[in-house]
């Protein structure tokens, strides 16, 4: 599914009326929603322009200093997450609850702040809640906290940055086909699981059953008996067009649209009120927080849309 997807070009097909409400239909069907017509009728337009109003944030970003980045991605993916929410959800908003942003941070930033160690909340109402409930069938977290290196760390695409400055990666690269799975045997040990155990992990996250697993020296070759739709805890690294596992496995695994959401949201609030922070920070560069903020940014102009695509690609 992410080979198919090339670059904003991939949304054409959703900038015309007449199969966007052919779109929502399909989707409304499967819901079996009442008067799929109607509804789908009443919601292609709000579809088109959240996705046609998030692109041009996203195309502002691209030609804007690092200084406002954080604030135009931010709203751009808000837009696109909302086209994806009127996919499953005919009458979103349903209420000014989901409105919200539904997570919050420190408002003022304690002296020798660090990004890395910068918390985020999950609170019971907003968008956040209204997403990961909707669009992933994940139970609610409200009050789980989350850091910002906690955070990172879930990017494939930081992977060799984390590997530079702290000696270890992140992500360990896996091979994957239709049916079929290579991943290096040392995770075995990295997640303190038997293989038996990390088989039941594994059917667990990915919801197939597994036809067979057999070992060598450096790898575990895993047979799949249905067709395989990668997800977590497999992660697709946009710039290697290679898939990775984490070298480590999570206590709350996160599928990435909410960490990109989590991780845009907190730096969209520290460009926004805490400016002497943050232009400080563009200007002297002082730690590791900039060179993975700036890399985290630029993974994210590219990345989101495609995360996006994915998603709305899945209901074809």
């Amino acid at each position: 599914m992410y080979s198919s997807y090339k670059d904003w070009d991939s949304f054409s097909c959703f900038f015309s009326a007449e199969y966007s409400q052919l779109f929502l239909k399909k989707c409304y069907k499967l819901l079996h929603t009442s008067d799929v017509d109607t509804k789908s009728y009443q919601n292609c337009y709000p579809f088109i322009y959240f996705l046609e109003h998030g692109k041009l944030y996203y195309q502002q970003a691209l030609n804007s200093p690092i200084n406002i980045q954080p604030v135009l991605l931010f709203y751009g993916f808000v837009h696109l997450i909302k086209a994806c929410l009127l996919t499953i959800d005919p009458a979103y908003p349903s209420s000014t609850s989901v409105l919200a942003h539904g997570v919050s941070t420190r408002k003022r930033k304690k002296q020798q702040y660090l990004f890395f160690k910068d918390e985020i909340k999950i609170q019971k109402n907003g968008l956040f809640a209204c997403m990961s409930e909707n669009m992933f069938q994940l139970p609610s977290i409200e009050g789980e906290k989350f850091n910002m290196g906690e955070l990172l760390k879930q990017i494939p695409e930081l992977n060799d940055l984390f590997h530079i400055f702290t000696g270890s990666p992140t992500f360990l690269p896996v091979t994957l086909s239709s049916t079929e799975a290579t991943i290096p045997s040392k995770v075995l040990d990295s997640y303190f699981m038997s293989q038996g155990r990390f088989q039941q992990y594994l059917e667990d996250q990915l919801g197939i059953p597994i036809k067979g697993i057999s070992t060598n020296k450096t790898s575990l070759n895993i047979s799949f008996s249905d067709s395989l739709q990668p997800a977590a805890p497999f992660y697709f690294h946009v710039t290697d067009a290679q898939y990775y596992i984490p070298v480590e496995k999570r206590s709350v695994q996160l599928p990435e649209i909410l960490v990109h959401y989590l991780l845009l949201y907190n730096l969209s609030m520290i460009a926004r009120y805490e400016i002497e922070w943050w232009s400080e920070l563009m200007k002297t560069m002082p730690n590791q927080d900039y060179p993975y903020i700036e890399s985290f940014l630029s993974i994210a102009a590219k990345k989101g849309p495609q995360l996006i695509y994915q998603f709305l690609a899945n209901k074809m």
